[in-house]
């Protein structure tokens, strides 16, 4: 699996979160416009869902912002895991604004059926919305395509270290879902004249986002607690850390401060009777040809040692 060899720019998140940004705003006023005219629940849900988005893409943009200030004394690595603080809170209100609120709604549509009125507006807002969801998801498509390389979309989402992306793919993709359920409800509804289908999309909404943000609940707080190197990461970084008169390595610990920096930590066994000068030059080497095998590798601490390694002989 390979996510691209070095840190990846705030630049492409920050493109396909303005997109999304915009896109969520004016998709949001035209479901509520649309709710009020045709009474419609799966509409509702669907306007409480892109403001919801709208609010998490204004948290991104936040995280990415306050990730970029300066270490202290309290935060002597910095403050890069905000961008992950941020995102963890971004899938908590996807659940809560989102899910909760869809199947509240649903729950209360079948126990108080209403018939829609004008239920020809809410097709053509949803139909636009989903021109306009399309283009915010195309957008985050490619700025992933990026930094994805040959691993498969679940691959990403699961183990890329920038949190941004993923986010915006995930709320991009059940957002052009909902509105589809959307659709079917409103659809079904005005085909049967039975406003029991109009509930029914609307707790297909709410089954959805709540699928989605479990699983960006789940990432990111992997995320939050810390997560090392991706294998083909280390394994670079084992390779190059070999070299000159550095014989082979103990053992390495290795874990992302944030989306673009990481922390790696080892142990490395050098030639014996080497002068100090000797030995800081190998660790300015090996130091050197780590953060060429991988970009990322901000912060690097190698401890000498001998090799203590039994003889086979």
């Amino acid at each position: 699996m390979v996510l691209g060899s070095g840190p990846v720019s705030a630049g492409g998140g920050t493109k396909a979160i303005l997109a999304a940004l915009a896109a969520n705003a004016g998709i949001a006023l035209a479901k509520f416009v649309g709710f009020a005219i045709t009474g419609a629940s799966s509409m509702l849900a669907e306007a409480v869902h892109s403001v919801a988005d709208t609010s998490n893409q204004g948290l991104l943009l936040l995280g990415q912002r306050t990730s970029k200030r300066r270490a202290t004394k309290e935060h002597p690595f910095g403050f890069g895991r905000d961008r992950y603080f941020y995102s963890f809170i971004v899938a908590l209100m996807l659940f809560t604004l989102g899910s909760a609120f869809a199947i509240y709604e649903g729950i209360h549509k079948l126990q108080h059926p209403e018939p829609l009125t004008t239920p020809i507006v809410a097709v053509i807002i949803l139909v636009v919305a989903i021109g306009l969801e399309g283009y915010s998801f195309r957008t985050a498509i490619v700025e992933s395509r990026k930094i994805k390389g040959d691993v498969s979309w679940w691959g990403f989402i699961r183990q890329s270290r920038t949190p941004e992306l993923p986010v915006v793919l995930l709320e991009d993709a059940g957002a052009l879902l909902g509105l589809v359920f959307a659709l079917f409800g409103v659809g079904l509804s005005v085909l049967t004249g039975d406003p029991y289908w109009d509930a029914i999309g609307t707790l297909m909404i709410g089954a959805l986002l709540g699928v989605i943000a479990i699983i960006l609940i789940i990432e990111m707080k992997s995320l939050l607690i810390g997560e090392g190197a991706t294998p083909p990461e280390l394994d670079r970084i084992s390779a190059a850390i070999v070299g000159g008169r550095v014989q082979r390595l103990i053992h390495i610990r290795t874990q992302y401060l944030g989306p673009d920096e990481l922390l790696v930590a080892a142990k490395i066994a050098l030639e014996p009777g080497l002068p100090l000068t000797d030995v800081a030059a190998e660790i300015d080497a090996a130091e050197a040809r780590i953060r060429e095998a991988v970009k990322a590798a901000g912060l690097i601490y190698l401890e000498p040692d001998l090799d203590r390694t039994p003889s086979t002989a």
